[in-house]
């Protein structure tokens, strides 16, 4: 019982499980301006379950395929995967598993989100590998968790429409920006190991700059979704509160001072979903 609780503790360790509030509020999002109100239980139960599902089986792709490299990382050595504490079929066994669900859910939710469950797949397997050949793998990266509130728009109304991809330039550009922020501290040892990313090529004041780029980019997006839906007053305070966030991390993480990137990156950086989530609630609903 102890081993089975540990190896447990160890994949919820690997997944980082309680960063999924950095793409689920914003899947929520793209649920709610769907329908400019509430979905059905159903229909919220499963979007939460194929988000899930979604994430669980991308980090463990991305565990596993850059094990080695984690490995060689000072940085990243002591990382579940790197430091074989999981087994890698164990693992491999997971990614099918939740890819899986992630393919039940769609089904359950209609069959538009079933065909293309496969393209979602595609971009979650591909992010893995893109740091090997392009320093725009960030950019990926928000492009895979920015799928979230397009895949819930279409979950609800079963049609692709050009409305929830504004939110989902948003998210990209958002995650892109601190995930810039975040590479910085890789620098020496991505040009060593022949690794693609913004920081590698350009340098920490020059990745810090494309960060600060993307991130009034993702303001921005913000605001055009609110002209596009007609949102009020409580939506435009919850963009400006979050654009404080964003402006509090960037005075926090300079060039030369990067000891509090983790902190910028993940602890206040997941509350910019959950304000624009609910603010959008409240002037949806008030």
């Amino acid at each position: 019982m102890k081993l089975t609780y540990n190896k447990i503790k160890l994949f919820l360790e690997m997944i980082d499980f309680k960063h999924t509030l950095f793409g689920l509020p914003f899947a929520y999002l793209g649920a709610f301006l769907a329908v400019m109100g509430m979905p059905t239980i159903r229909q919220f139960f499963w979007i939460t379950v194929a988000m899930i599902s979604a994430r669980t089986a991308a980090l463990c792709l991305n565990r596993l395929i850059d094990r080695k490299i984690d490995r060689a990382n000072p940085r990243t050595r002591d990382w579940v995967m790197a430091a074989g504490k999981l087994s890698v079929r164990r693992v491999w066994v997971a990614v099918f598993i939740f890819f899986a669900l992630l393919f039940y859910s769609a089904y359950q939710l209609n069959m538009l989100c079933v065909k293309l469950a496969p393209l979602a797949v595609a971009v979650l397997w591909i992010y893995s590998y893109t740091k090997r050949f392009t320093w725009w793998c960030h950019l990926i990266l928000g492009l895979a968790i920015g799928m979230g509130p397009i895949g819930s728009w279409i979950a609800i109304t079963g049609t692709l429409d050009f409305a929830p991809f504004i939110m989902g330039l948003a998210v990209a550009f958002w995650i892109a920006g601190f995930d810039v922020m975040y590479a910085c501290q890789d620098i020496e040892f991505d040009r060593s190991y022949g690794l693609k990313s913004v920081p590698a090529r350009f340098g920490e004041v020059g990745a810090l700059r494309f960060s600060v780029w993307f991130h009034v980019l993702t303001v921005l997006f913000f605001v055009i979704n609110g002209l596009y839906f007609k949102l009020g007053l409580y939506y435009y305070f919850g963009i400006a509160f979050a654009a404080f966030i964003l402006l509090y991390e960037h005075l926090l993480v300079r060039p030369g001072n990067l000891d509090k990137v983790n902190f910028a990156s993940f602890v206040i950086n997941r509350y910019v979903g959950l304000i624009i989530f609910a603010a959008t609630l409240v002037d949806i609903f008030v």
